[in-house]
């Protein structure tokens, strides 16, 4: 329950940072509200989280994954470009998570 709890705190957190792109300086009624929308959301949810999985765990995956979600939306949907050394960005905040998940087991 934890992870899918968590999953759900990353796309909302997404959907609330692609909507603050769209907000135009919050100048955008439902941009706008869509940002707070999916903020509150993300970290109702990320609160709950907490209860079953680590902060270190939750946040890093959190984090990391709502990073990687953004950046590959922006050089996919919003014509941000796309280099080399972006693309090697997210895989590294990708391994990043992994590891400090491997690392956290016991």
């Amino acid at each position: 329950m934890g992870y899918g709890l968590l999953a759900a705190a990353i796309a909302a957190e997404v959907a609330g940072t692609t909507a603050m792109k769209y907000s135009e300086g919050f100048t955008r009624l439902w941009p706008s509200l869509i940002t707070v929308a999916g903020y509150l959301l993300a970290f109702s949810l990320l609160a709950r989280t907490l209860k079953t999985l680590s902060v270190g765990t939750a946040y890093a995956i959190w984090a990391g994954a709502g990073t990687a979600a953004v950046a590959v939306i922006g050089m996919v949907f919003l014509g941000e470009t796309a280099s080399a050394a972006k693309l090697a960005g997210v895989l590294l905040v990708i391994a990043g998570v992994v590891v400090l998940n491997l690392g956290g087991a016991h």
